[in-house]
């Protein structure tokens, strides 16, 4: 398993953050296998919020990483498109968790499949109790949100085996651990 305890800036944002808002398109034909692009990637992350409604932006001048690590929001995050970018721009980003109400499903998926970042739902509207810049403290473990400045704990829903497959990389390499793909031998 990956580190139990993610801590760090969160990024405070509401409901319905859409694949376009967390990557717009014309980023789309960056390549995430390739490191600069990845990074570039990164740069672009949330850059399709409405800057009105969120003048503080998730990175700056185009830096990664950026200052942030977890990201709270409302009710589903990462509707849209299937577009495989959105988490990995997050993650390239630097961001580790996204904490939300709900998900898109396909955004949920392929944040597993990248193993790019922690998809964690929580019952409580938790986006509405935080600002952007406040820091948190995640425990994977006991599946727990608290606020640096705060005793109390809010439960989150555990991610049960999905935990293991981000830890270790996303699907593929969680499948290649788990001896369920086999590498392809010389003679093949």
């Amino acid at each position: 398993m990956g580190r139990a305890i993610i801590g760090g800036k969160a990024y405070v944002v509401g409901d319905n953050i859409d694949t376009d808002q967390i990557i717009p398109a014309q980023y789309l034909s960056l390549v995430p296998t390739i490191r600069e692009e990845y990074e570039r990637l990164g740069s672009y992350a949330l850059s399709g919020l409405p800057v009105e409604r969120y003048p503080q932006r998730l990175t700056e001048a185009g830096r990664v990483p950026c200052p942030y690590r977890v990201i709270i929001a409302g009710r589903n995050f990462g509707c849209g498109s299937s577009r495989e970018h959105a988490p990995i721009a997050l993650g390239a980003a630097g961001i580790r968790v996204v904490i939300a109400e709900s998900f898109a499903r396909i955004f949920f998926r392929n944040c597993l499949a990248t193993g790019e970042l922690y998809p964690i739902q929580s019952s409580y509207r938790l986006n509405d109790g935080f600002e952007t810049g406040d820091v948190v403290e995640v425990d994977l473990r006991s599946t727990t949100l608290r606020g640096a400045n705060s005793s109390c704990g809010y439960p989150l829903t555990p991610l049960g085996e999905a935990e293991k497959v981000v830890a270790a990389g996303g699907l593929f390499h969680y499948a290649r651990r788990m001896g369920l793909v086999r590498e392809r031998s010389e003679a093949s």
